[in-house]
Parts: structure tokens; C-alpha cells; sequence
């Protein structure tokens, strides 16, 4: 029999499986004191996007929207150090990796056709007829 991990939902159409994240505990920078230098509290949240079973598309927006925290090997990585404890930047890197595996989900707004103005036209053509004169001018002189 299989072992039923948990699914985080992240929209009507896409959960993700527990086992896809993986959590690892580093030092932390900033608030904290002494406290800082003893404790791992930070959080670093790596999602392995690739074998996650996500749609193409989506998983394209993804590393599109991750920019630098996507490696290669298409995971996505996230630092979580904002606050003291250890438990509380594990969910704020949770949160955050869902909130961004949301917004990948969207698609993009369809894009509306648009056509220049009839000034903007008319300023080209000017503009163009006006550079094709002064190349024209650079031409050979035939002597009288």
C-alpha cells in the first residue's frame, strides 16, 4: 500500500505534494542578537518544480517569475529570515513559495491589438522621407 503524503492546494487545479519540498536550517542575519550567532532559525525552502507534477505552462511562468531563485535543475529556492523563530520563517517561506506557484497559475491578459494614430503615422513618414533626403544628398557630384 502507498503512503499518502499531504498535498498543499495552491489553486482549484494545482496542489503540490509535501514531498517536493525540502526545508534546510541555516544561520540567520539581522534580528536576533546573540541569539543569531547560536541558532539556526533561517529557513531555506527549495521546491524541485521539475519533478513536481505541474502543468507546462505553468511551470514555464514559474521559472520565469522565480528569475534568480530558480537553479538549473529547475528548482526554486527561497530564504526565509525575517523573523526569530525558526517556526515562523518556515511558514513565511511556505506562504511565500505558494504565493508565487499562485501567481504562476494565472495566465497572462490576453493581448489587445492596437493600431498607431494617424499623427504618429504621418511623423514617421516625415521623419523617413526627411532622412531619405540627406542620404540622397551624400551621393557622388556630377560635375557641369
Amino acid at each position: 500500500m502507498e503512503e499518502s503524503r499531504s498535498r498543499i492546494k495552491i489553486t482549484n487545479r494545482i496542489s503540490i505534494d509535501e514531498g517536493d519540498l525540502e526545508e534546510t536550517f541555516i544561520r540567520s542575519t539581522g534580528p536576533g542578537g546573540q541569539n543569531v550567532n547560536k541558532v539556526s532559525t533561517a529557513v531555506q525552502l527549495r521546491f524541485l518544480a521539475a519533478r513536481a507534477e505541474l502543468p507546462d505552462d505553468v511551470f514555464a511562468r514559474l521559472m520565469k517569475l522565480a528569475g534568480q531563485k530558480a537553479t538549473k535543475d529547475g528548482d526554486v529556492l527561497i530564504e526565509a529570515n525575517r523573523f526569530r523563530t525558526q517556526e515562523r520563517n518556515r511558514q513565511d517561506a511556505r506562504e511565500r513559495m505558494i504565493a508565487l506557484i499562485a501567481k504562476a497559475a494565472e495566465p497572462p491578459p490576453p493581448r489587445k491589438k492596437t493600431r498607431p494614430t494617424k499623427g504618429s503615422i504621418e511623423r514617421r513618414l516625415k521623419a523617413k522621407s526627411g532622412r531619405a533626403d540627406v542620404k540622397k544628398m551624400r551621393g557622388k557630384v556630377k560635375g557641369d
